[in-house]
C-alpha cells in the first residue's frame, strides 16, 4: 500500500526530526516545512497530503494563519502543536477546524497513536479493513463486532463508543473528548451519559469489558492485552 503523506510544520529542526523519525518508522512519508509560508507552498504543491502536524508559534506566518488558509480549500486533518496549554488557544483551534490539539512536550508514541486514530476516523487508514485489538474485531462498514469470533449485539451508540475506544487504544480519553467525538455535543452536565453507556458496554463485552479502564476523575482508556 502506498505510504500516506504527512506534512510536519515547525520552526525547530530538532522537533521536526523527532516527529519525522517516529512517523517514518510507522511507514508514513513525511514532508517538512520550517515556517508557515513554506508549509503552504508544499500544501499547494501536493494534492495528496493526508494530514498536517502544525506548530502554532512560528515567525512570519504562525500556525493560525496557515490553518485558516488551508481550511479555505481543504478539510485535510490538522493536529496543532503548542508550547503552552491555554484553553483559549484550544477553543480557537477547534473553531478553525483543528482535529486535535497537543501541548509540548509530548510523547512521540502518543502523537503517532493520535495520527493513526484521526486517519482511521477520516477513513484514510484501512478503508476496507477491520479494526482489531485484544480479540475484538470491528467492521465499521458492516456495523458489526465480534469478540473471540463470537458476534456482539450492540446499540448504535455502544458500537460508536467501542469503535472510538479501539481506534484510540492506549490513549487516556476524557469524558469531554468522548462526548464531543461520539455524541457531538458539549459535555456540560452530561458526563453521566458516558458512564451509563460504558457500564452497559462492559457488561455486554463480558471479560473483555475489563479492557476499558476507568481513569478516576478524568474518563477512560482502552488497554488491549499484549
Amino acid at each position: 500500500m502506498e505510504r500516506l503523506k504527512i506534512l510536519v510544520v515547525d520552526d525547530e529542526a530538532r522537533m521536526r526530526k523527532l516527529v519525522k523519525d517516529f512517523l517514518t518508522k510507522n511507514n508514513y512519508e513525511v514532508l517538512e516545512a520550517e515556517d508557515g509560508s513554506k508549509a503552504l507552498d508544499i500544501f499547494y504543491g501536493h494534492k495528496d497530503i493526508a494530514l498536517i502536524i502544525l506548530d502554532i508559534m512560528m515567525p512570519e506566518m504562525d500556525g493560525w494563519e496557515v490553518c485558516r488558509e488551508v481550511r479555505q480549500y481543504s478539510k485535510v486533518p490538522i493536529i496543532m502543536l503548542t508550547a503552552k496549554s491555554d484553553e483559549r488557544d484550544e477553543l480557537q483551534g477547534f473553531q478553525l477546524g483543528v482535529d486535535e490539539y497537543i501541548s509540548k512536550p509530548f510523547s512521540p508514541k502518543i502523537l503517532v497513536a493520535r495520527v493513526e486514530a484521526i486517519l482511521r476516523r477520516t477513513n484514510q487508514l484501512g478503508k476496507d479493513e477491520n479494526i482489531e485489538a485484544g480479540g475484538i474485531v470491528i467492521n465499521k462498514a458492516a456495523h458489526s463486532v465480534t469478540i473471540d469470533n463470537k458476534p456482539l449485539d450492540l446499540s448504535y451508540k455502544e458500537f460508536e463508543l467501542l469503535s472510538y475506544f479501539v481506534e484510540n487504544k492506549g490513549i487516556a480519553l476524557s469524558r469531554e473528548k468522548i462526548l464531543n467525538n461520539v455524541w457531538n455535543y458539549d459535555y456540560f452536565g452530561d458526563a453521566r451519559t458516558i458512564d451509563t453507556h460504558v457500564k452497559k458496554l462492559r457488561s455486554k463485552m463480558g471479560e473483555k469489558g475489563d479492557l476499558i479502564k476507568t481513569i478516576w476523575g478524568m474518563g477512560y482508556k482502552f488497554e488491549p492485552e499484549v
